[in-house]
């Protein structure tokens, strides 16, 4: 039986891929902040679908998070076979007005945990010639959208390139990219979703069932729903300027949390 490890699992498109997964039989290293919350759902994924599924808990916005994720990455008496960097969150406030120190723990977690951990992963990987790594980006890589929307098409830039590098190792790497998907994000970085028009909701489940299967189809970039796929293309024929002025109004009216 095959091993995944997912960060950022307890919430959102996290938890979903570690439902799917377990439903799937993979035995399963549950990875983020919250011990309780952690063990709750290993206890759950484990009863539900009769799969190990094993916690670690580890901040990886501090070195001793990420450098606990690397040694587990790289135990080789029990490998992982595909790992799945989901952690990350947003800040509430445009350029200026997040504090340097919010802007510093962004780009720790989204893109120095991503290298270390992608790099820890991938190099058992290669020596056993098999298996796979979901970096989570966003839609927002490919818009003006300051220090988040850069941390992300970094993970996008820097999945694809590496996926280049170790093609034909039989390993495999992938960015996934969903649009606004319905989990705890937006509420824990304060922000509104009022103005969210509702058909631009992904379902956190569905968008990782089509992230798995774009994984095994050899794909280096997953843009989940053609809705968003549609939006993707236009985004190449609308001038940058524009898109930046519509994207830092779409998803950025900031409530009272």
């Amino acid at each position: 039986m095959t091993t995944a490890l997912i960060t950022g699992a307890t919430a959102g498109i996290g938890a979903a891929f570690a439902r799917r997964l377990a439903a799937d039989g993979r035995n399963l290293v549950l990875v983020a902040r919250d011990t309780d919350r952690l063990e709750r759902q290993a206890t759950e994924l484990h009863d539900r679908h009769s799969i190990e599924a094993e916690v670690l808990t580890a901040d990886l916005s501090t070195d001793d998070g990420i450098a606990a994720v690397e040694a587990r990455l790289a135990d080789r008496t029990h490998p992982v076979d595909l790992l799945v960097n989901n952690a990350g969150f947003g800040n509430k406030g445009r350029y200026l007005e997040v504090p340097m120190a919010d802007e510093l723990r962004m780009l720790k977690v989204h893109c120095e945990a991503v290298l270390r951990l992608t790099s820890a992963a991938t190099e058992a990987m290669r020596k056993r010639h098999r298996g796979g790594v979901i970096n989570v980006a966003s839609v927002a890589a490919f818009v003006p959208r300051g220090t988040y929307g850069a941390s992300k098409a970094w993970v996008v830039q820097f999945t694809q390139g590496a996926a280049k590098d170790l093609a034909g190792s039989g390993v495999r790497l992938m960015a996934l990219c969903p649009g606004f998907v319905r989990t705890e994000f937006h509420q824990r970085a304060g922000m509104g979703t009022e103005n969210i028009p509702g058909w631009m909701w992904l379902d956190a489940d569905k968008v990782a069932a089509e992230a798995l299967q774009d994984l095994n189809r050899g794909k280096s970039l997953c843009v989940p729903d053609p809705r968003y796929k549609a939006l993707m293309g236009v985004t190449k024929l609308v001038p940058r300027g524009l898109l930046g002025g519509v994207s830092s109004r779409t998803g950025r009216k900031y409530g009272p949390q």
